[in-house]
C-alpha cells in the first residue's frame, strides 16, 4: 500500500514541498480540478522539479476539453516527466459542467468509455477515425482528416474517479485504476463489487487496477474534536455539489448506509440553515473516511484500507510545511509497517 499526497500547487514553495514529499518516499502527487486551477499545468511545473514521484490529475474534467486534446496533453506530460503521468478523469457534475464549462452535462456513461477508448487510440497512434454515441471523428459530411498525433506512441494510464454502480463497473471494465471519493473501507464491497464485475466482463480482475482513496490525515489525541471538523466539512459536499434530486456523493453515502442523515443535511442546507446542515453531518463520515486520531488509531484504520485491497492512499494534509511533511513521514512509516504484516501473514499462510 503506497502512500501519495494531493496537492495544491501555486508557486516554487509547493513544489518545493512535493519534492521533499518525494524524498521522504511519496509514491504520487495529485492535482485537483474544479472551478479554479486546472490539473495539468500545475503537473508540468511538477515535472520539472521531481525525478521520481508519478504526476496524478485528479481529477480533469470530462467535457472540459475534447478526447483529443485530453490525449494530447497527456502524451506530452508523459513525455516531458519521462513517463511519470497518469490521467485521473471524472464527470464532474451538471452545476460546474453547465454553469462553468458551458457543456450540457449528458449521457456520463457514454462519454468516459468514448473519451478514454478515443485517449487511447491517439496515445497508440492510430489514424483517429471514431463513431461513437457522443463523438464522431472526423465529424461526417465536412472537410475534417483522420489524423494521426505527430508525438511518439505512449501509454497513458488512465484512472476513473467513479461513484455509482454503472460508473464503477465501467472503471472496472476499461480503467487502469480507480479514484475512490466517499469510501468507508468497512463498506467496501459498495463500491469494490461493481469493479470486480466490470472487470470480470473483461476478463480479468481488480489486481490489475491501482485503487487511490483520498484521505485527510491527522495525528491527534483530540479524536472527535477532529471527526467533527471534518464531517462538518462534508455539509458543503452533501449540500451543494449537486442538486436535490441529483448528487453523487449523496448517493454513494446511501449505499453505504447513511440515506436519511444525508437528506437531513442537505435539506437544512438547500434551506439556508448551513451551521446547522454542518451539525447534522454523523461524526461517522469525518472519522471512517479519513485517518484521524493516534497513530495506533490509524494503523488500526489503514489495516482495513489494506484488507479492501486498496494500493495507494492519497493523503490530503493541513497546516504548514513542516507539520506537513511530520505527518507524512509518520504515515509512510505506518504503511510500510501495516503492508509488511500482510507480506509475513501471506509467507507465513504459503509455509502452512
Amino acid at each position: 500500500m503506497q502512500v501519495g499526497i494531493s496537492a495544491q500547487v501555486t508557486g516554487a514553495d509547493d513544489a518545493a514541498f512535493v519534492a521533499e514529499a518525494e524524498r521522504l518516499g511519496a509514491s504520487s502527487v495529485w492535482v485537483p480540478e474544479v472551478w479554479g486551477q486546472d490539473a495539468l499545468t500545475p503537473l508540468a511545473y511538477l515535472a520539472a522539479r521531481t525525478t521520481t514521484i508519478r504526476l496524478g490529475s485528479a481529477i480533469a474534467a470530462l467535457g472540459a476539453r475534447t478526447p483529443a486534446m485530453l490525449a494530447m496533453s497527456a502524451m506530452s506530460l508523459q513525455l516531458l516527466s519521462g513517463g511519470r503521468f497518469l490521467l485521473g478523469l471524472g464527470t464532474s457534475g451538471p452545476q460546474v459542467m453547465e454553469g462553468w464549462h458551458g457543456v450540457r452535462f449528458r449521457s456520463p456513461l457514454a462519454v468516459t468509455r468514448e473519451t478514454i477508448e478515443i485517449v487511447r487510440a491517439v496515445a497508440r497512434g492510430d489514424r483517429l477515425s471514431y463513431a461513437g454515441q457522443v463523438f464522431r471523428l472526423p465529424l461526417p459530411d465536412g472537410p475534417g482528416r483522420a489524423l494521426r498525433s505527430m508525438l511518439p506512441p505512449a501509454r497513458v494510464p488512465i484512472l476513473v474517479a467513479a461513484l455509482g454502480p454503472r460508473n464503477l463497473e465501467l472503471t472496472g471494465e476499461l480503467a487502469d485504476g480507480w479514484i475512490g471519493n466517499a469510501f468507508i473501507p468497512e463498506q467496501a464491497p459498495v463500491f469494490l463489487d461493481h469493479l470486480r464485475a466490470g472487470a470480470a466482463r473483461a476478463g480479468r480482475t481488480l489486481t490489475g487496477l491501482e485503487l487511490v482513496i483520498p484521505v485527510a490525515v491527522e495525528f491527534t489525541d483530540d479524536v472527535e474534536e477532529a471527526a467533527r471538523r471534518h464531517a462538518r466539512g462534508y455539509a458543503f459536499t452533501i449540500g451543494a455539489m449537486g442538486s436535490r434530486q441529483q448528487n453523487f456523493y449523496n448517493a454513494a453515502f446511501g449505499r453505504q448506509g447513511y440515506t436519511d442523515e444525508v437528506a437531513a443535511v442537505r435539506d437544512l442546507w438547500l434551506a439556508g440553515r448551513r451551521d446547522e446542515a454542518a451539525d447534522r453531518v454523523p461524526l461517522e463520515l469525518g472519522l471512517k473516511t479519513n485517518l484521524l486520531g493516534t497513530p495506533d488509531m490509524i494503523a488500526e484504520r489503514l489495516r482495513l484500507y489494506r484488507d479492501a485491497g486498496i494500493t495507494t492512499l492519497q493523503a490530503k494534509l493541513a497546516g504548514h510545511a513542516g507539520t506537513r511533511l511530520d505527518a507524512l513521514a509518520q504515515l509512510i512509516e505506518l504503511a510500510g509497517q501495516v503492508s509488511g504484516e500482510e507480506r509475513a501473514g501471506g509467507a507465513r499462510r504459503r509455509l502452512d
